[in-house]
């Protein structure tokens, strides 16, 4: 008893240390990410590919207001996993600098650059009382220099570079996917594919259109853009990734 009470009032203040060095509020908004719906991130040679699992959990919600995907600049998008509240304030901070970054420097930001600063204020709200963590994770990808970067946030504030990644649910079995059939020459179909090939071996009944969110970033072009739900289904169809009509119908 003794040692719950300890850690419970090292529960209360995000600013406290535990005698192990823990930050318990940390650890706490990183199983909140774990909670939310998966999100895909894939580098290739032609640009990022940014895939979201946008969860629709009743026939009468309106897809589009499920907000996982994000432009964040000209050439970079963001993806989610987590509160989603938590996800829009990050995300509207992202979109401030990129555009105190255009005005000042007559140039777009860096990919690296916004994702430190990203970071640097989710840190922030590690070490002010009266404050949480952000209950989110974030995938940042972008085109910097003609070069495809994809980069992790989390709620400590710390920034990582990938090649491929998740966040969310089942980021472990997501990314064992990634890790096998990942090829760092693959175009941006085959990025796409292969994300979409790793969110369906952690879904049973496999893949709905409207429940996917998809964009892209071209390193030639440089241009975020969003792939409508008649393209996904095609991507979907080609990797025979579709749910099962008869399943779903059954269900209702």
């Amino acid at each position: 008893m003794q040692g719950q009470s300890q850690q419970q009032a090292y529960d209360r203040g995000i600013t406290i240390f535990s005698p192990d060095g823990r930050l318990y509020q940390v650890e706490y908004a990183r199983e909140a990410v774990k909670r939310g719906s998966a999100s895909v991130g894939v580098r290739t040679a032609d640009g990022v590919v940014l895939i979201a699992d946008k969860r629709i959990r009743s026939p009468l919600l309106v897809g589009e207001s499920v907000e996982k995907l994000h432009k964040a600049d000209d050439h970079v998008g963001i993806a989610s996993a987590g509160h989603v509240a938590d996800a829009r304030q990050l995300i509207d901070y992202a979109r401030r600098h990129s555009q105190v970054n255009q005005l000042r420097y007559d140039e777009p930001i860096g990919v690296e650059t916004l994702t430190k600063a990203v970071t640097d204020n989710i840190q922030q709200y590690t070490q002010v009382g009266g404050a949480r963590p952000f209950g989110v994770a974030l995938i940042i990808g972008g085109v910097e220099d003609g070069q495809p970067r994809l980069f992790e946030t989390d709620p400590s504030g710390t920034p990582y570079e990938w090649k491929a990644l998740a966040v969310g649910a089942n980021r472990s079995d997501i990314e064992d996917h990634l890790k096998e059939h990942y090829q760092p020459e693959m175009d941006l179909d085959g990025g796409i594919g292969l994300a979409l090939e790793a969110l369906a071996s952690v879904s049973e009944e496999g893949l709905e259109a409207e429940g996917l969110g998809v964009a892209t970033i071209d390193s030639e072009t440089e241009q975020y853009q969003v792939l409508d739900e008649a393209e996904v289904e095609s991507y979907l169809d080609e990797h025979d990734l579709l749910a099962d009509e008869t399943d779903t119908e059954s269900e209702e």
